[in-house]
């Protein structure tokens, strides 16, 4: 069947329109993507804008528009983080549901924490054993942990990158203080998930979506000897070349987007706190994430 799967995130309205059936891999159609960066939309109250719920408006109907002639069997449509967290959340679905014509369910963090996870083991197999997985978003972080296809333990933290970006970091390139004042933070922010991981007796975990391949990418790119994966060597050289540099010269760099180059000092700097206090010294990437952990609930759940 073909299934289309719009993830209204923090940073990108996305519809990817994937062919699957029980037993085998979604296979990507098609990929239709908007840019909007819903955490610039908020008000003082925490609330959506007027202006935030049109562009989310917008990009959904263009999307949809631009994927019409695929013929998709059913819609997949879910938000995360920044409706999830808004004030005006309920009014933003129902306006949404209404102009579009879908049914747009919010996504609790431990939700996306399990979906992320289920798409990560079956990438990964039985064979990897007992898994961590790990997951910077716009908005939110998301971990989770077990040896089954459902995680023994699953959190979302509010520590995804544009959230932090927006909240504590200031100037171009970043002022020394607000960096400061950001690590702080991570420290104290991070520190109770070593107690709640501590019988994790690995040092490799596993890292999903954008910021995950971006930071591997730049480190395969500029620190090769450290190895193919994401390492905190790797880590512990990039971080302070990032934050050196201002927006333009992040964005210069050939293995950074335009869309992720605002954001991934903060990212860096979450996966490195993250590592550093989990007793972690590689990150491997999966190349499937929570929306290929929709997908393969959906087929599991119609199998039933």
């Amino acid at each position: 069947m073909r299934l289309g799967v719009l993830d209204v995130g923090s940073n990108t309205i996305h519809l990817q329109v994937v062919d699957a059936h029980l037993g085998a891999p979604p296979i990507p159609n098609s990929s239709h993507k908007s840019i909007i960066r819903l955490t610039e939309y908020l008000d003082e109250s925490g609330a959506i804008t007027q202006l935030g719920i049109t562009k989310i408006t917008d990009a959904i109907l263009t999307n949809m528009k631009d994927a019409a002639h695929l013929n998709i069997d059913e819609l997949l449509a879910f938000a995360t983080s920044a409706i999830r967290e808004a004030v005006n959340a309920d009014e933003v679905l129902a306006h949404v549901n209404r102009e579009c014509g879908i049914d747009l369910q919010v996504l609790s963090g431990e939700e996306e924490a399990r979906f992320t996870f289920l798409a990560a083991r079956r990438w990964l197999g039985w064979s990897a054993g007992d898994l961590l997985v790990l997951d910077i978003g716009g908005g939110s972080l998301e971990i989770a942990r077990g040896t089954d296809e459902n995680p023994a333990f699953k959190t979302s933290v509010q520590l995804g990158a544009g959230r932090l970006t927006r909240k504590f970091l200031k100037g171009d390139p970043f002022t020394a203080k607000s960096l400061r004042t950001l690590e702080e933070y991570l420290q104290d922010a991070i520190a109770p998930l070593s107690q709640s991981l501590s019988t994790y007796e690995k040092d490799v975990a596993t890292g999903t979506s954008k910021t995950f391949r971006t930071l591997a990418k730049i480190a395969t790119t500029l620190y090769p000897k450290f190895g193919p994966h994401l390492t905190y060597s790797a880590l512990e050289a990039m971080v302070p070349k990032l934050q050196s540099l201002d927006i333009e010269g992040r964005k210069a760099m050939q293995s950074i987007s335009a869309e992720r180059a605002p954001q991934i000092v903060a990212g860096a700097m979450v996966a490195k706190e993250l590592m550093k206090t989990l007793n972690l010294q590689e990150i491997q990437i999966c190349p499937w994430a929570l929306r290929e952990g929709i997908v393969l609930h959906r087929l599991d759940w119609i199998e039933r």
